[in-house]
């Protein structure tokens, strides 16, 4: 299956992109992924969401569409 990752704020600049397409298993979790297409990349302070919806590194991404990359934000 194909699933949709997108790359917010400074996290765009950790994965070297904004969006991109990849191949995975609906087994796979984002750590999974995460791992396959950029190991470099420090997790730690990452927010994962599927489908716009904030989940766990370890949710299989099962039939989602999408994957985000949400780094910590902050306003006023």
């Amino acid at each position: 299956m194909e699933i949709s990752l997108l790359a917010f704020a400074s996290s765009s600049d950790a994965f070297g992109f904004t969006s991109r397409q990849v191949s995975c298993d609906p087994d796979d979790t984002p750590l999974t992924i995460v791992r396959r297409i950029a190991p470099q990349v420090d997790i730690g302070s990452l927010r994962v969401a599927l489908d716009c919806e904030f989940t766990t590194w370890d949710t299989p991404v099962r039939d989602a569409r999408e994957l985000a990359f949400i780094p910590p934000v902050s306003g006023g």
